[in-house]
Order: C-alpha cells, then sequence, then structure tokens
C-alpha cells in the first residue's frame, strides 16, 4: 500500500497574530472525559502547519516537505528582526493599512459580515476583510524545518491510530459516558466496526497547531486537527499580503519580503482531493463540501473549490448535512449519490461541532455518508483519532510504541509532546487551582471551540 504525503505550511488569518505571555514554568493538564487543560506560560510565538495524508492501494507517494521554502525564515541569532509597530510613523502605519485593505478587497481576503444578513448564505453579499496581521511574525528557522518534518510523521501516527478501532473504542469510553457528542460519534465507528467496513482510500487534510516557548525554545504541539482544517485559502493569502507590504515599505519596518516563506497550503490540499478524485476512478464523480447552514468563512472554501476546477477540472457541489440526508441515496454496491450526483470525495467543513447537528437528520446524514464508498475526508475514525483525549493517551509513556516502529521518529514526536494531565489526577487539579493563569482548559471540542 503506498502512502502519499506532502507537507505545508500556512500563515492564516488568526496564525500571523504575536502572542506573548509571562514567563512561567509550564503545564499542561488534559481532562478524560470532555476537556483537557493546556499551560499558557510563556508561549510567544504561535503557528499553524497544513499537512495533507492521503493513503490508498495504489496511491503515489509524493516528496515531503514539497512547496516549502524554509531559507525564507528568520535566522537563528536574529535578536530583533523587527521594527517594532509602535515605532512606525503614524501616518506610514495609517498609509500601511489603508494598503492593506485595498489588497484584502481585490485579491479575496474576505469573509462575510455577522451584522449583514445572508452575509453566510449569498456569496458577494456583506463582505468584509478577514482579520489579518498587519506584518508578518518573526520565527526561528530550526523550529520550523521541525514542525515541517514532523507533518509527515504524524500523518503516518494519524492513519494508524486510525486503523486501531479497540484503541480509539477503549481511550474514548469514559468520555462516550459523559459527552453525548462524542458518544454518537464513537456509536457510528462502533456500526463500522461490526460490519467491518473498510476505507481503501484514505484522505486527511490536517492541520499542527504549535507554540514556540519562549524560554527554551521547544516548538510544542497544542493540537493537532484531523477535521475541518480551514483557512488554506486566505492563509495563501495573508502570506501574499505580506510580501506585497514588505515590497513596499519593507525598508521602513526592518523587514525583507523574500523572506516571508511561500505558503502552498492552498494548491496541496488541492491537489490531495484531486487526487482522492483520480483514485476513485469515476469522472463525472463530484468532490462534496459538507458545509454549515450560514458559512461566513465560505470565500475560503470557495478559494478551493476554484483550485480544484483549475488544476484538476474536479466539480464541487456545496451540502448541509440536512440537505445530504434529504437528497442522499446510498446504492446497493455503496455509492453514494446527492441530488443524483454520483459523490467521489466527501470533504468535511462542517460535522465538527453538536450545533452541526440539531437534529436526527444530520446524525443519519454522516451515518449514510459514513457506509458510502465515497472517499471521507475525514472519515469517522479519522475524526476520532483528532481528539484531545487521543492526544493525551498518546503522550503517555510506551504508547507511540504501538503504532510507530522507528525509534527517531517516535523520539521526535515526543520532543513536542506538551504535558497532558487528566483532570482525574488530584495533583495536577489542585496545582491548577492554586495557579489558574499557568493552565489553559481546553475541551474535547474541534473546530476553534475553547
Amino acid at each position: 500500500m503506498g502512502v502519499g504525503y506532502i507537507c505545508c505550511t500556512s500563515s492564516s488569518s488568526s496564525s500571523s497574530t504575536l502572542l506573548t505571555y509571562k514567563p512561567k514554568q509550564l503545564f499542561n493538564l488534559a481532562n478524560p472525559t470532555t476537556t483537557s487543560i493546556t499551560s499558557q506560560s510563556h508561549f510567544k510565538t504561535s503557528t499553524n502547519f497544513y499537512s495533507i495524508s492521503c493513503t490508498s492501494s495504489s496511491f503515489l507517494p509524493l516528496k515531503c516537505g514539497a512547496g516549502i521554502d524554509i531559507r525564507e525564515t528568520q535566522d537563528e541569532n536574529t535578536s530583533n528582526p523587527m521594527m517594532g509597530i509602535h515605532n512606525i510613523n503614524p501616518d506610514l502605519l495609517q498609509q500601511m493599512v489603508y494598503d492593506a485593505l485595498v489588497w484584502c478587497s481585490l485579491h479575496g481576503l474576505v469573509v462575510g459580515d455577522k451584522s449583514v444578513q445572508n452575509s453566510g448564505i449569498v456569496p458577494g453579499v456583506g463582505m468584509k476583510h478577514a482579520p489579518f496581521a498587519l506584518l508578518p511574525t518573526s520565527f526561528p528557522q530550526t523550529q520550523w524545518q521541525q514542525a515541517c518534518d514532523l507533518m509527515c510523521i504524524f500523518n503516518e501516527l494519524i492513519d494508524r491510530v486510525s486503523l486501531d478501532g479497540n484503541f480509539l473504542q477503549d481511550t474514548l469510553s469514559r468520555t462516550k459516558r459523559v459527552d453525548v457528542f462524542t458518544s454518537r460519534l464513537l456509536d457510528i465507528h462502533s456500526m463500522m466496526l461490526e460490519i467491518k467496513k473498510k476505507e481503501e482510500i484514505r484522505l486527511g487534510l490536517h492541520r499542527s497547531d504549535y507554540m514556540l516557548d519562549d524560554q527554551t525554545k521547544d516548538l510544542l504541539q497544542i493540537e493537532l486537527n484531523t477535521i475541518s482544517s480551514s483557512f488554506p485559502g486566505l492563509g495563501c493569502l495573508v502570506s501574499e499580503l505580506h510580501s506585497n507590504l514588505l515590497n513596499h515599505y519593507g525598508d521602513h519596518v526592518g523587514l525583507q519580503s523574500g523572506r516571508v516563506p511561500g505558503n502552498t497550503a492552498l494548491t496541496g490540499y488541492a491537489d490531495a482531493l484531486g487526487q482522492a478524485w483520480k483514485e476513485y476512478n469515476d469522472p463525472r464523480a463530484v468532490v462534496m463540501v459538507v458545509v454549515q447552514t450560514e458559512e461566513r468563512n465560505m470565500y475560503d472554501q470557495h478559494w478551493l473549490s476554484t483550485v480544484l476546477k483549475e488544476r484538476h477540472a474536479v466539480t464541487t457541489i456545496r451540502k448541509t448535512l440536512a440537505e445530504v440526508d434529504s437528497e442522499g441515496e446510498l446504492l446497493p454496491d455503496g455509492t453514494l449519490l446527492v441530488g443524483g450526483q454520483k459523490v467521489a470525495v466527501i470533504y468535511f467543513r462542517a460535522g465538527y461541532a453538536p450545533s452541526d447537528y440539531p437534529s436526527e437528520s444530520e446524525w443519519e446524514a454522516r451515518l449514510l455518508m459514513e457506509c458510502s464508498s465515497a472517499v471521507k475526508c475525514p472519515s469517522i475514525s479519522y475524526h476520532l483519532a483528532g481528539t484531545k483525549k487521543i492526544q493525551q493517551e498518546l503522550a503517555k509513556p510506551n504508547v507511540l510504541e504501538r503504532f510507530l516502529e522507528n525509534k527517531d521518529e517516535i523520539a521526535k514526536l515526543r520532543k513536542c509532546f506538551a504535558g497532558l494531565w487528566s483532570l482525574d489526577d488530584p495533583h495536577a487539579v489542585r496545582d491548577a487551582l492554586e495557579r489558574p493563569e499557568l493552565y489553559v482548559l481546553k475541551p474535547q471540542r474541534e473546530g476553534g471551540e475553547c
């Protein structure tokens, strides 16, 4: 079985900002049920790394790290890589902001304005610029390369974890008793195990979130997202925006546009979806994007659909879970029809939160899709493999060895793990209560909920 990986970095509209916390000792807690606690102490810079993994019986290997130019990151010894924003002439700063807003408007770096009716339903209605940092954030080259290298290992790990149904069920068994949402996901997963459902083609579009410890300079993983990893479209535009601004104002702020890393997340995502569609081997089939009823981040999604069409001549359709339930049909051979169209790939940009399932109709749709032969991105097992409780379990001693054989790769993963402790640990809970400023309570949820 061939495995192909592409690792793409991204400065998304949210990840360009600088996060600074007071230097204090690092801790991290995780709840055995629905939440986890993550330390926020002396983390300075956050970054997101997008990755693509696709596994099938005939998938051709892709070069790991394709499209990344780490030469454009900051040098190791750069102590003051950019001028403070408060030191910029106010008139110059206002001109930079104005130019940035014009650039966003002309290049589609936009989202829907929630104050405008139908801005999340009708394209072109109530658009405004997406949140962005005016200047890029400095990031050490060594840790940048470390994160790029880690993604290929994490992709392999997620795939192997997803194939171990007993591990997923056992690890999340306690969560199931207290979290209705996770319980429903596990029920679907259990049904797939009972009918021995095999995913011959497995596609993962992942995003790993890191923070850099300001004291030790260690790169520490906050979480790995396996469902609805957003901003490949807008994130690439942020990189282009920064390059454009620095072409004009770089001398004034002490930055060079050539040092902004190239961002290929959008084409990487499109190529992965295109490869999965090709593996399905039906030129008449479509890629279905599962979306929320109101989606103000639709333009990030439309960028991906547009590039997928341009590069691979693949047609996409957009459906809510309720629409899948009402229009979907499963043929005896496992083929999924939605609105009369054969679906080759299902790309979830919804379905990660309880609010996406307001009725049984949405759950019926999720089950219907899982039972089909369409490529799921993610499958129910990939979805569960990305939960915080699985992340906590993988951080325990000797657990990685269950899935990986290479000792060097295991050591690389462990090096980036932040500590995770269960809320069943009385010592950890007591310390968190005594020093709450050191901790972040992280929920079991995905999709940015915290």
